[in-house]
């Protein structure tokens, strides 16, 4: 063990970290271990992961003192934030400072900091075809993200800026699956008009970043998009159609009628949408299938996303 690199995942709870941490853990010959780092060690999610094989450490992304004591002697990081526990780009933000910083003083020497647009490059301030949020941002979630890859460039922390996708587990998990109207047909809804939008399983987003880490220097300095498929609204209705053995309808509302749903987000989400849809060839254009695939080479369809995963949608 003592001639393997260290992978040190923050988040490793989560979708994104979790899935690294598997990845790591399922190439015993990779040269790697990891360091699953988790702000409850004694989680059931955290004491699964030690039952494989992972090395659990308690630490809190607040604390940057203890952070940078959890991620001494690791060779690599990987970084991701959860915005929607708190909506909070201002603690985003400095969450990010904190992980960066710690890495600097840990001598980290190769970081994957998951991140995302910063949609105000493409629709400033000034642009009203969407609302501004919060009173600086588009798209809250996204533009935190992007405005905190300074972090890691400005302190010349060796870091690979990796663009995940819209996961299709938010099918699962965020109630975006199809749902029954009064006519008891299921419809899936999405602000998307004809345009596509790029998805992955969030399993394979860590998978990926494993495929990074391998690459080594290779990636440090640049950024990569990943991405399982771009699909339109209805090939994906088409998909759950056949996968779920019922029509499913696609419900192209619009971006202001998805605003206006509200459910805690959704004016953040509705502007979401309506920037993958009006940058469509940015949006997808730096999401990679094919470098994906070559980073990841079980990287998973659509259609084999939903042939493992149809029965935990819940239709209500």
């Amino acid at each position: 063990m003592t001639d393997r690199k260290i992978i040190a995942v923050v988040g490793a709870t989560g979708a994104q970290g979790g899935g690294l941490v598997r990845a790591i853990l399922n190439d015993p010959g990779g040269g790697f271990s990891v360091r699953a780092i988790t702000r409850n060690a004694s989680s059931e999610q955290a004491k699964a992961l030690a039952k494989l094989g992972a090395e659990v450490v308690s630490a809190d992304i607040d604390d940057e003192a203890g952070l940078t004591a959890a991620l001494k002697g690791t060779h690599g990081a990987y970084f991701v934030t959860f915005f929607w526990a708190h909506m909070s780009p201002a603690k985003e933000k400095a969450e990010v400072r904190s992980m960066a910083s710690a890495a600097k003083a840990a001598g980290i020497q190769h970081v994957i900091w998951s991140t995302l647009e910063d949609t105000r490059q493409w629709v400033p301030l000034s642009d009203n075809r969407m609302p501004t949020l919060m009173g600086e941002y588009k798209v809250p979630h996204f533009d935190a993200k992007g405005e905190s890859n300074k972090f890691f460039t400005e302190m010349g922390v060796p870091t690979t800026f990796m663009y995940a996708s819209f996961y299709w587990d938010n099918l699962i998990h965020f109630g975006m699956g199809p749902k029954k109207g009064p006519d008891g047909k299921l419809a899936f809804t999405l602000p998307m008009g004809d345009k596509k939008l790029a998805g992955i399983a969030a399993e394979d987003i860590g998978k990926c970043a494993y495929g990074i880490f391998k690459k080594g220097a290779e990636y440090i300095g640049k950024s990569v998009g990943i991405a399982g498929e771009h699909l339109t609204g209805t090939q994906m209705a088409a998909s759950l159609s056949a996968a779920l053995g019922q029509a499913v309808q696609y419900n192209a509302v619009t971006p202001e009628m998805y605003r206006s749903f509200g459910f805690p987000g959704a004016d953040d989400l509705g502007n979401m949408f309506q920037f993958y849809q009006d940058f469509e060839a940015d949006f997808c254009g730096r999401r990679s299938i094919e470098e994906s695939r070559a980073l990841n080479p079980a990287l998973q369809t659509f259609d084999t996303w939903l042939a493992e995963n149809k029965t935990r949608i819940p239709l209500a």
